[in-house]
């Protein structure tokens, strides 16, 4: 197994602006707690190696060696860490230390190989439903994936997690025994919806008395939802006696 080491050191200052301070030398702020009842410590380390470990085979479950104060190394996985959603970059690591002679619990990926005879040759789906499990080990004993034959799978045999390649001597397993993570189902086929016209044929006639029945009241319930009118104003009789002397006024004008 590939071993790593990890540039560290103490980080003293805290806050938004210190941490993009530190982003921008290479380091990223990390956090370094748990094992042996010891308190937590704040470090900066580096980036780039973080990353490596992060896309090596085993992943987040690597064991590696981080530098503290003085040139003290302490054991640790890394166990939470967060991106940037944007440029990808490491913005926070969390790293939880390791004692060698204590089991510890572990999430180790599950990935399988061959081609079903239940989709060859029987036309099914073989689809995956479980990717992880957790089991409890040593540190020297974390495996760093399960890898499964499924080439002899027929429609309806399932792959459960006692069926996982693994000492039970030296591996203990935290997941459900009978859970199952990935399977060989049948493809259900789609119910074709019926023609129109078969339903247009199925349909009653519609009676013309009761249809007629029906428009006259949705027109009663259209018209009880419609606003009065405001009543009208009534007419200025002075307002028209001169309208119609500034008419006979123009009649005048023009006849002479």
């Amino acid at each position: 197994m590939q071993t790593f080491n990890v540039e560290g050191q103490i980080r003293e200052t805290r806050g938004k602006n210190a941490a993009r301070r530190t982003r921008l030398t290479g380091m990223v702020p990390a956090t370094l707690y748990g094992g042996n009842h010891k308190g937590a410590i704040s470090l900066s380390v580096n980036a780039k190696q973080i990353g490596k470990i992060l896309r090596s085979e085993s992943g987040h479950n690597t064991i590696f060696t981080v530098q503290v104060a003085n040139g003290n190394q302490e054991n640790a996985i890394v166990k939470d860490w967060q991106v940037d959603p944007v440029s990808g970059k490491l913005l926070h690591v969390d790293l939880y230390r390791v004692a060698m002679d204590v089991r510890m619990r572990v999430k180790i990926p599950v990935h399988t190989f061959g081609e079903p005879q239940g989709v060859k040759m029987q036309g099914g789906v073989f689809e995956m439903v479980t990717r992880e499990v957790e089991i409890e080990c040593l540190p020297s004993d974390i495996p760093e994936e399960f890898k499964v034959d499924v080439s002899e799978y027929l429609i309806g045999k399932q792959l459960r997690a006692a069926d996982l390649p693994f000492d039970p001597n030296k591996v203990k397993l935290i997941t459900d025994p009978a859970r199952v993570l990935a399977h060989v189902v049948v493809l259900k086929k789609e119910e074709e919806p019926a023609p129109e016209a078969a339903v247009a044929t199925e349909q009653r006639p519609l009676n013309p008395k009761s249809s007629k029945r029906a428009r006259r009241k949705k027109r009663v319930r259209w018209k009880a939802r419609r606003r009065p009118r405001p009543p009208r104003r009534p007419r200025n009789p002075r307002r028209r006696a001169r309208r119609n002397r500034q008419a006979d006024m123009r009649v005048r004008m023009h006849t002479s």
